[in-house]
Formats: structure tokens, C-alpha cells, sequence
């Protein structure tokens, strides 16, 4: 076996620890323990050359034989420290302390890395004192001392350089004192804990230093501080400025937030829940999210921290095990927390903390709340408790805990917690804003409709109207049915453009618009005429004071159907601005769509309106409708349109059949935008209710009117209203013989519980109503007219006006 050369009393240059500067000798030994590599210093420390000790057994380099049992190294063992007699080129015995690391190579190959510390010339003094002094003071890291009373006794130059005050300015101060801050008191907290405790304790916090534009992150490590004989008489803080790091870590947090489906619906107590399952198993044991009661008439909560004790409703609870048992609360119950608990001191601080079992604040919450006895019986050992804050309201917090793993929670996972929160309470503030604005739009939007359909001798009426299911919002959809003079009946269909409480508003303004046109009895394409007109003076109006920019709000874009049926002569005038047309049920089945002309959207200006006139058989069906109900997601429009003539031409008893028909034809689900559907059977009025006698304007045929009226009074079975149908026949029939122009009629409409007498003229020129003096003769006839009839007004035709008159036959 080859052996190591030696030459006693022969030393290489530099190879004596006692000279030169200190070095590292190094060497590197197979797992079966031959040298591979040797180092210069390696030489200098024993006197070998590479080529005399490599592929050696390095057993040869001991200066004593310890036995082959002695040289093996556990193979689970990674590391070998201790001192080994080792012998030098020259027969010298070395006592040489020695460090070995086991590496192994990517290929799966062993090896240990051998090291050896040779301080060279004489033995240095040990620094002492002056090297811990040096040390604490010039330490780049934020250090201070503070004593039993948490009052500050030492500072170093990264403290004074960080919050720019001198050790000497803060002597004897708190840290509250020194930094006034809510991160200060959960500091100081922590650092009565560690007095108490006797354990180190850590902080993590982002605080705006002095002068400096952006917060930092720091980590914050409190040690406590012990005498020889072991009690503890001071806190060491020590603070790492980690703004890039943590940066980096929460960048590694970011998958984990990235995945977590949170506020994927607008109803708070699902998206509680789902944060509560976002933040198990992954984060936490266990889970639970509370919400502040809200408040009446759907208030928003006054802003800043809460006080005193705090009422909690529990919305949403997660827990690796089954049935949640850390929860003592079901969801849905309610829970107070104490003024002085973690869950009461987030809410007033708006900050989240992690807690150990141990921290004097939970100590006093168990003892002072029973319903904190699931710490100790669940086992948990950290938990961490966040606020649910947007918009600068308080909505509640979550309480996060660990009972299973062993690993507390570190100031990364707060951070993790307080971005999951963060999101949870932007999307229920969402929630709670959409909530609200959906009521006050639904009870805007119902107090605008009509309450209840009228009763009408012309036709028989149902409707229907469901609000958009989405999130889009209520929407501008509107019906109404209005009477008119004549016996006759409107019906309006409209569809505001956009969502909310704005197109709800919107609506409202042309609802009564319409209907005062309506009262006008204007012809159907001029009054779309004039609705056009008043969209684009409201828009423009709208738009001069917000300055929003929002012309779809305004109501440009507007679509609207106006239907005018008469049941005497059985025509349907029909005129459309951009609106779905009218479907007509015929009494034989067949279902069809009235050709009537498209007509521009209401706003647009410059574009006329064209009617059409039909003649109805009577009990058609007509289904006027909004374009909500031909767009679900499922189908197209053809489709749509043969599904809603399917369920129209089915035989139904009643009108309400029918829309629940149609309704559960065409829609799926709930619909995507508001839809409304308005039906009416259509009725005649024959000739037996329905009398007209043409008149002279000879003053002489008043008389002959009035007789008239009576005896077909009389013929109808109204004796008693008599009297009071030839006064208004008599007042009418003289103002057309004197202010209008021949010919003259006569009309007298019997329907149901209403007599309508009309007298009608070719003359354009509209009668007012004045107050008679005194001593005049006349000018009183439409003043009496006024006062006898229910209602009264003028119609106007191409050719001539009609002036009728309304009587109540209830009581009769």
C-alpha cells in the first residue's frame, strides 16, 4: 500500500500555523474515504503536495489509528464537526479542528467537503464588550431596548435614522409615545406579552416612515431580554426593513389569491361563504365571517372605527372538519363580542393582528366571553382576525385559526388574509349598493306602472311585468292603459334604453307624458310626434345641468307602441317609434303581426311617424309586448316569435292564462332585461248602445235634440238620468249652433256604467270655458257642463272637433 512521504525536521515554507495571515484549508473525500482534491492551504497546513495525497486513503492523514469503526459517518449524518490529531509532512502532530459537509451531486454522487479555519501568527484577543457595542449601534437594522415599564433605554443608529430622532429625544419614552401609530400599540402589545411570557413574539406592519413617500413593510422580532438568573428585565425590538421581499412573497401568494372565486354572485351571504372556503384548507384550519347587523330602511352605516361591544351576524363558516364544530353559531345566528376581544379591537382599529392561545388579549377573552370557549376546545393555537372594510365603511370581519397544522401563522399569511378580505368586502359593498338601488328602483318603477288595469267596456285586459334577473339592473320597460273619449281605449308599450333608477325616472317622465298627450286625444303618429320632441328637450336639458354624457339614460333611444281601439266602429289606429309591432290573435286562432311602418326610436328627431288603421273582429286578442321577451339567451328571435304565436293561438278561458302561457313559453329563466306584456280582447259596441241623429243649426232642433235623448233614455232603461242628459244636450247642442259650423251630430254612447253624449261640428275653432259676469246673458253653458258631467273635453278630427260630455250611471 502506497504510504505519505515524510522528511523529519523538514517544513515547508508558510506551512507552520504560527506564521503569515489566517487561511482555510480545504480538502474534499470520497464516500469511501479517499481524498479526490487538496487545496493550497491544505498544503500549507500539513506540508502535502496534491500529488502525494490525492487518491490516498485519507485514514493516513491521522496522526493516531481510531479503528475503521471510528472513521464511518452515519449515512443520514449531513454534517461532522471536532477537533482530530492530524500528522504533517514532516512526523509533526497537529491538533486541528475540522468542519465536513456530505454533498451530493445532481448525478446522485457522494462526497464531503472538508474545512479547516488556521488563524496564522498570534493568538488575537478576544474583541468583548467594545465588538457588542460596535455591533448594536452601527447594526443597518432598526434596534431598541426598552425595559420593564416598556419605556425606551437604548437605540441604535438604524432607529434614529428611521423614525429621524436621536437616542437621547426618546430615552424614557414609550413607543407609542415616540411613533403615534395603531401599528405602535399592536407593538407594544406584543412586547407586554413578551414580558409576561418570557417568548419571543413577532409583528409585521407597514409604516410610513418619517419624510418618506411610500410605506415599507417591516418584520419586526421582539426578544425578550434576561439577568443571570434567568428573569426577564427587558424587550429587544428588532426590525427589518423586508419591502422587497415581501414584495417577492406576496408575488408567491398571488396564485393562491388569484384562484380564490370570491363575490361571483351579488348576495353577501354567498359571497361571505365563499371566503370562508377561499381561505380553507389552504390558509386556515378553520373559518368564519361575521357581518354587522344593517341597518333600517337600508342606511349606510356612519364611517370610522366601532366601539364598545359589537353585534355580529354569522354569514359564512368553513372548517377541515366535518360539520365545522369550532363554530358554535349556525349561520344566520347572532354573536356579541366584547369591547376589550380581538374581533371588538379590529373593528375599532380597522387593522388585522394574529394572536397566539397564549396572548393576554384572547386570555381575556375567554375569560370574559363564553362564546371564546371554542379555542380552548377546538385546540387552536394562532389565529388571526381581519376586518372587512370598502368604500370607509365597516362591514364585519373574519376570524381565521389553526388547530391542526402546527405552523402559526406568519405575517405573510396575514397578508394573504387581509387581500381575500379586502376583495370579499369590495364586492359585498357592491352587493349592498346594487341591493339597495334594485329596491328603490323597484319601488320607483312599481309606483310609476299602473296599480290596477281599468275596467273598460272596449276590452278586456291583463298584463304582466318581470324585472331583468341579471345584474344589469331594473330597467325602463313600462305599459299603461288609458281611456278616452268616445268609449274608446289607448294602449302604450314602452322600453326606456339602459338599467336603474335613472331609466326608471326616465320612464316615469314619459309615462305621464304620454298620458298627457293622450288627454289631448291626439291622433297616434303626432302624438309620438310630440313624445319625440319632449325626449329630445329633456336630454338636452339633462345634459346641460350633469354634463353626464349618458344619452342612453336620458331616454334617446326610447321605443314606443301606442295603440288606439274603438269599439264602436271596431278600428285599431296603430303607430310605433322603433318598437316591436303588435301581435292579433283572430276569434279563428290564426296569429299574425300587424304591418304596421317602424317609425325611428324616440330622440333621434326629423323622422315621421306613420299610422295604421285595422279593422278588428271582435274578441281578437292583441299582445303588445317589450323586446325582452324575444331575446332570451337560448333562442333567436324567429324562434321566439313562433314559440309566443304557439302559446297565443292555444284556446284560454282568460286573458291571464294567456300571459302565463306566453311567459312559460319564452322564457327559461329568469330574463337578462325587464319584460313587459300587455293583453286585451277586444269588444264591440253595437248598434242598439250606439245612437246618432244629425241636426240642423237651426236653433229650433235643441228641443228636437233633447226629446230625443230622453226617449232613448228612456228606451235604455235611464229614466232618471233624464234630466240631466237634456241639460248637457241642450248646453252642447247650442254651443255648436252657435260657434261652430254645419253639419251637426248628435252621439249618444251607452256603455256599461257610462253615458257619453258627443256633439260634433266642422268647425276647428276649440270652445273655452270662461267665468259669466253678473248681468251677462250667456257664457255659461260649459261652465254648467262642467259641472253636471264626470268629465268633459274636446276631440279634434282633420275636419271639424267633437265635444263630448261623460256621465256616471252608478245609482241609476
Amino acid at each position: 500500500m502506497e504510504r505519505l512521504p515524510t522528511s523529519p525536521g523538514e517544513r515547508p515554507a508558510g506551512a507552520s500555523a504560527s506564521h503569515g495571515s489566517a487561511y482555510t484549508a480545504t480538502a474534499t473525500v470520497s464516500e469511501q474515504g479517499i481524498v479526490t482534491e487538496w487545496s493550497e492551504e491544505a498544503r500549507r497546513l500539513l506540508g502535502y503536495v496534491p500529488s502525494e495525497v490525492v487518491g490516498l486513503s485519507a485514514a493516513q492523514l491521522l496522526a493516531d489509528d481510531v479503528g475503521d469503526a471510528a472513521r464511518r459517518v452515519p449515512p443520514e449524518q449531513e454534517r461532522w464537526s471536532g477537533t482530530v490529531a492530524l500528522r504533517h509532512r514532516d512526523g509533526t502532530r497537529l491538533e486541528v479542528g475540522l468542519l465536513a459537509h456530505r454533498w451530493t451531486s445532481t448525478g446522485g454522487s457522494t462526497k464531503w467537503f472538508v474545512v479547516s479555519a488556521v488563524t496564522g501568527g498570534e493568538p488575537r484577543t478576544p474583541w468583548g464588550e467594545p465588538l457588542n457595542e460596535w455591533a448594536f449601534s452601527q447594526s443597518p437594522c432598526f434596534l431598541a431596548v426598552f425595559d420593564e415599564d416598556l419605556r425606551l433605554v437604548r437605540a441604535n443608529v438604524g432607529m434614529e435614522r428611521t423614525l429621524s430622532l436621536t437616542e437621547a429625544q426618546m430615552r424614557g419614552l414609550r413607543l407609542p409615545e415616540i411613533a403615534p401609530d395603531p401599528v405602535s400599540d399592536e407593538t407594544e402589545r406584543k412586547m407586554r406579552l413578551a414580558l409576561e411570557t418570557g417568548e419571543p413574539q413577532d409583528v409585521n406592519a407597514f409604516v410610513r416612515p418619517a419624510g418618506a413617500s411610500t410605506e415599507h413593510s417591516w418584520a419586526t422580532s421582539l426578544a425578550p431580554l434576561r439577568d443571570p438568573e434567568g428573569r426577564v428585565r427587558a424587550v429587544c425590538l428588532a426590525a427589518h426593513d423586508i419591502t422587497g421581499i415581501e414584495v417577492d412573497r406576496q408575488q408567491m401568494l398571488l396564485p393562491n389569491l388569484a384562484g380564490a372565486r370570491i363575490g361571483t354572485t351579488m348576495d353577501i351571504a354567498r359571497t361571505a361563504q365563499e371566503l370562508a372556503d377561499a381561505a380553507v384548507p389552504g390558509l386556515a384550519d378553520f373559518a368564519v365571517v361575521d357581518l354587522l347587523e344593517p341597518l333600517p330602511h337600508g342606511e349606510e352605516p356612519s364611517p370610522g372605527p366601532l366601539t364598545g361591544p359589537v353585534t355580529v351576524r354569522r354569514t359564512g363558516v368553513r372548517s377541515i372538519l366535518e360539520g365545522s364544530p369550532e363554530s358554535l353559531l349556525a349561520a344566520g345566528g347572532a354573536a356579541v363580542y366584547p369591547a376589550l376581544s380581538p374581533c371588538a379591537d379590529c373593528l375599532a382599529t380597522g387593522r388585522g393582528a394574529v394572536y397566539g392561545a397564549a396572548d393576554s388579549t384572547v386570555a381575556r377573552w375567554l375569560a370574559e366571553d363564553p362564546g371564546a370557549a371554542w379555542i380552548g376546545a377546538s385546540g387552536t393555537h394562532s389565529m388571526m382576525v381581519v376586518p372587512l372594510r370598502a368604500g370607509g365603511i365597516t362591514l364585519g370581519l373574519a376570524v381565521f385559526g389553526r388547530h391542526q397544522r402546527l405552523e402559526p401563522f406568519h405575517p405573510e399569511d396575514l397578508w394573504l388574509a387581509e387581500e381575500l378580505a379586502t376583495r370579499a368586502a369590495g364586492s359585498m359593498h357592491t352587493a349592498r349598493r346594487y341591493t339597495r338601488e334594485h329596491t328603490n328602483t323597484m319601488t320607483l318603477q312599481r309606483s310609476l306602472l299602473p296599480q290596477t288595469l281599468p275596467r273598460h267596456a272596449a276590452l278586456e285586459i291583463a298584463s304582466r311585468y318581470l324585472p331583468a334577473g341579471g345584474q344589469a339592473g331594473v330597467g325602463g320597460d313600462w305599459f299603461d292603459v288609458i281611456p278616452l273619449s268616445g268609449a274608446r281605449v289607448a294602449l302604450v308599450v314602452g322600453d326606456v334604453v339602459g338599467h336603474g333608477i335613472r331609466a326608471a325616472a326616465t320612464m316615469g317622465r314619459l309615462r305621464t307624458a304620454v298620458r298627457t298627450l293622450a288627454d289631448v286625444d291626439l291622433p297616434p303618429d303626432e302624438l309620438l310626434t310630440h313624445l319625440d320632441d319632449l325626449v329630445i328637450h329633456l336630454s338636452a336639458d339633462d345634459a346641460d345641468q350633469e354634463a353626464t354624457g349618458e344619452a342612453a339614460s336620458l331616454g334617446i333611444g326610447t321605443t314606443c307602441l301606442y295603440v288606439v281601439y274603438d269599439p264602436v266602429t271596431r278600428r285599431c289606429t296603430v303607430a310605433r317609434a322603433g318598437h316591436p309591432p303588435p301581435a292579433v290573435v283572430s276569434p279563428d286562432g290564426s296569429v299574425y303581426l300587424l304591418d304596421v311602418p317602424a317609425g325611428p326610436p324616440l330622440g333621434l328627431g326629423g323622422l315621421p311617424f306613420e299610422t295604421v288603421d285595422v279593422e278588428l273582429p271582435e274578441n281578437s286578442i292583441l299582445a303588445l309586448y317589450t323586446d325582452g321577451l324575444l331575446q332570451p339567451r337560448d333562442h333567436d328571435i324567429d324562434e321566439a316569435l313562433d314559440s309566443m304565436f304557439v302559446a297565443l293561438s292555444q284556446p284560454a278561458s282568460t286573458l291571464e292564462t294567456v300571459c302565463d302561457r306566453v311567459l312559460t313559453g319564452l322564457l327559461t329563466h329568469p330574463p337578462d332585461d325587464d319584460v313587459a306584456l300587455l293583453v286585451a280582447r277586444t269588444r264591440a259596441l253595437h248598434a242598439d248602445r250606439v245612437v246618432v241623429l244629425d241636426l240642423s243649426s237651426d236653433p229650433s232642433v235643441v228641443a228636437h235634440a233633447r226629446r230625443h235623448a230622453s226617449d232613448q233614455l228612456t228606451a235604455w232603461g235611464l229614466e232618471e238620468a233624464s234630466f240631466v242628459t237634456e241639460l248637457l244636450v241642450s248646453e252642447l247642442v247650442t254651443n255648436a249652433i252657435r260657434y261652430g259650423q254645419p253639419p251637426i251630430q248628435l252621439r249618444l254612447i251607452h256603455e256599461n256604467s257610462t253615458l257619453i253624449c258627443e256633439v260634433s261640428d266642422s268647425s276647428n275653432t276649440a270652445p273655452h270655458m270662461r267665468r259669466a259676469r253678473i248681468f251677462d246673458e250667456g257664457g255659461r253653458g260649459l261652465l254648467l257642463v262642467a259641472q253636471l258631467a264626470q268629465r268633459w273635453g274636446t276631440r279634434h278630427a282633420p275636419i271639424g272637433k267633437t265635444i263630448w260630455a261623460e256621465q256616471s250611471l252608478v245609482g241609476y
